[in-house]
């Protein structure tokens, strides 16, 4: 009898200190539980802006180590990039809501009726906020723009994303439109949660190129530097893979004027085994915007 009572004791003790660690384990930051390692979240932004972004975004992923990219939806090759992501279930996507369209050449129009979001011919502004290279008149901060207008236009890009991508997991911000003011923030966070897209990135810390990054030997020696600085944390990379072609030649930005070769270089470095063995070597765990959800649950 006393033997009996001693194992059931010793076996609900077991069961006790089973559950206080499962508990201590689900309340601690994403940040203590993996305190020994380094994940790294690596993100191509932009797919949908031209046929050679869509062509090298898949690549990256294809052929490379990108683990996340990043859709613009009301950009005019959104319904190549959708076929191409259908195609790659696996392939871990998020809305790129935007609220600009920078290129010369190429322009995308809001997906709603927002009159306070775009310039006189219809398109979205070129920039947030005026630069060296565009002044107030092609900023979309220094016009009366409306925040209803811009909960409308984001949920549209969230809704009509979701409805065409069945992976789609997350949404993340082109040319930082989330920041232009902290209302936009807290809409945009109001709609993530709404649609089951809403990921918390607190913990994760923003890296780049460790160093000069404009050519392709750049930006393989830069990132390598990077990567071997890193303590145990929580990262996100991200760059823009395109092709230098005629088409990528053609977009044009004011003070961007390589971008087909900045940004063939992007694909470049995505697709290097030499990169791709030193991030093993580093001992560094890829990771996406998926994993990040499943360890917040």
């Amino acid at each position: 009898m006393f033997i009996f009572l001693y194992r059931s004791s010793l076996h609900c003790s077991r069961i006790y200190c089973m559950l206080i660690f499962s508990i201590l384990c689900i309340r601690l930051p994403l940040s203590a539980q993996h305190k020994q390692s380094v994940y790294l979240l690596v993100r191509g932004d932009d797919m949908g802006i031209t046929h050679a972004t869509n062509v090298a975004c898949m690549e990256a992923y294809e052929r490379g180590w990108m683990k996340s990219v990043e859709v613009i939806v009301p950009a005019p090759w959104f319904p190549e990039a959708v076929r191409m992501l259908r195609a790659h279930p696996d392939l871990d996507v998020g809305v790129h809501l935007a609220l600009t369209s920078e290129w010369d050449n190429i322009k995308w129009r809001p997906l709603t009726c927002a009159p306070s979001l775009t310039d006189s011919a219809g398109y979205f502004f070129p920039v947030i906020w005026p630069n060296e290279y565009y002044d107030s008149s092609s900023a979309l901060i220094k016009h009366p723009w409306k925040l209803d207008e811009v909960a409308q236009e984001l949920d549209r890009q969230i809704t009509l994303a979701q409805q065409t991508i069945p992976q789609l997991s997350h949404v993340s911000y082109h040319m930082g439109c989330n920041d232009m003011n902290p209302a936009v923030q807290r809409v945009i966070d109001s709609l993530a949660k709404l649609h089951g897209l809403y990921v918390n990135m607190s913990e994760v810390q923003s890296v780049s190129y460790s160093g000069p990054h404009r050519t392709f030997t750049e930006k393989i020696h830069s990132f390598i530097r990077m990567i071997q600085q890193l303590k145990p944390g929580i990262y996100l990379f991200l760059d823009h893979p395109s092709l230098n072609n005629n088409e990528m030649k053609a977009v044009h930005m004011k003070g961007y004027e390589d971008v087909a070769e900045d940004r063939q270089g992007v694909t470049d470095l995505f697709t290097n085994k030499q990169v791709y063995k030193t991030l093993q070597a580093s001992g560094i765990e890829l990771i996406d915007y998926k994993w990040l959800k499943a360890h917040q649950q």
